[in-house]
């Protein structure tokens, strides 16, 4: 994978930057600004190698509409704060105020691009109309840097076609994703211990099967452990339950069984009679869910037993939750496996989205961990085996 040396000397060279900045804003707040702050190491060593950076970032589905509430604007005052310097945001990405941003840049200085999906052709399903985008970006620039490790999985404009049109490379983080990454997909020391949580098995399916060919150790959390449960026979009452994956369910638990996989489900639950922050809260036996109750947290013998599994881990792949973080009376089950990664020895790697916003929103160091990913969706894909275009397009 070509790195930010292969591009020979920036000073003076206006260098495109793709970066994720799709950050969380509430009332017109950034309320998590862990993906700006994973940019800096990159946008740092261009201004200190002198290259004029011009970013390009998405926010948002704003489906190829110019909509104000997902405008770059907070990002390019974060970015400001965070990069101690002046970040000017130009009204579009590849016209008349992008231009202009272009011409006027000087060494060493960050212009924010708007937000590339406020343009139809940057998600495009079209080839042509992709590449024509991307012919218009590159027209601003010397040079291709891909560092927005939450979108390498995307076969998209800014982050696909541009690397063919330009000297590209891999920015800081994504290489420090890759490298962190390849240690738990690749040859990992072990044993190797995966954790998954979040919502839906199906989101999961491809992940899950590779795995049981990988692990040895997996657990499963979250709202995707009740299909497994069901699949075993229990009442899960009023929990998200996927009743077209138990079959499939099954065939797992018969081949983690076959493989000698060592499958770690729930042995209690947190309950509640609906999904509230304020809904009272009982802890119950897995086996023995009433009807009339919903899991919305693994129980506290459980969050022992998956810190006791995961202790005896070298190398731990966590992706999803185990409970309904945001609401503090199911956040423990969460807390329980964080902890666990913080205060141990193995290597872990916390894949992005709701695991990286769940340390951050508990008051864990992110120091303590060994690497939290900035890309769910791509992180996932790795540890289904996939290959992600934007990396792919990125190597010799």
């Amino acid at each position: 994978m070509r790195t930010i040396e292969t591009l020979g000397d920036l000073r003076g060279k206006r260098v495109l930057v793709r970066s994720d900045f799709n950050v969380p804003i509430k009332d017109g707040e950034i309320t998590d600004d862990g993906r700006i702050r994973a940019a800096l190491p990159t946008l740092n060593k261009l201004v200190d190698e002198g290259a004029r950076i011009l970013v390009m970032a998405h926010m948002g589905r704003p489906k190829g509409e110019v909509k104000p509430e997902f405008s770059l604007k907070p990002v390019a005052a974060r970015l400001a704060e965070l990069i101690d310097a002046p970040v000017s945001l130009a009204e579009d990405t590849t016209g008349p105020s992008a231009h202009e941003a272009a011409e006027k840049i000087k060494d060493g200085e960050i212009v924010l691009l708007e937000n590339v999906r406020f343009d139809p052709r940057e998600t495009s399903k079209d080839d042509a109309e992709r590449e024509a985008f991307a012919k218009e970006m590159a027209e601003l620039a010397d040079a291709f840097v891909s560092d927005g490790f939450g979108v390498v999985h995307r076969k998209q404009a800014s982050v696909y076609d541009i690397a063919k049109l330009l000297p590209s490379a891999a920015g800081l983080l994504v290489v420090k994703e890759i490298e962190s990454l390849s240690r738990v997909t690749g040859d990992p020391e072990r044993p190797y211990a995966v954790v998954l949580g979040g919502s839906k098995v199906s989101d999961k399916l491809g992940v899950i099967e590779n795995l049981l060919t990988k692990a040895d150790m997996l657990l499963i959390g979250g709202g995707m452990s009740f299909t497994f449960l069901a699949a075993k026979g229990y009442e899960v009452g009023k929990s998200l339950l996927e009743e077209d994956q138990i079959d499939t369910v099954k065939e797992y638990i018969d081949e983690a069984d076959k493989r000698g996989v060592k499958l770690v489900l729930p042995v209690d639950v947190v309950a509640a009679p609906e999904f509230k922050a304020d809904a009272p809260a009982t802890v119950v036996d897995a086996d023995k869910m009433p009807a009339d109750q919903m899991g919305l947290d693994i129980g506290p013998k459980s969050g022992e037993l998956f810190a006791q599994t995961l202790a005896e881990a070298k190398t731990v792949a966590w992706n999803g939750p185990m409970g309904v973080f945001e609401f503090e009376a199911f956040a423990e089950g969460t807390r329980a496996v964080a902890q666990a990664l913080s205060s141990g020895s193995m290597f872990s790697v916390v894949g992005g989205g709701d695991s990286a916003a769940a340390i951050r929103q508990l008051g864990f160091d992110e120091s303590t961990f060994s690497h939290i990913s900035t890309g769910g969706g791509a992180s996932l894909e790795l540890l289904e085996g996939k290959t992600l275009p934007g990396i792919a397009v990125l190597e010799d």
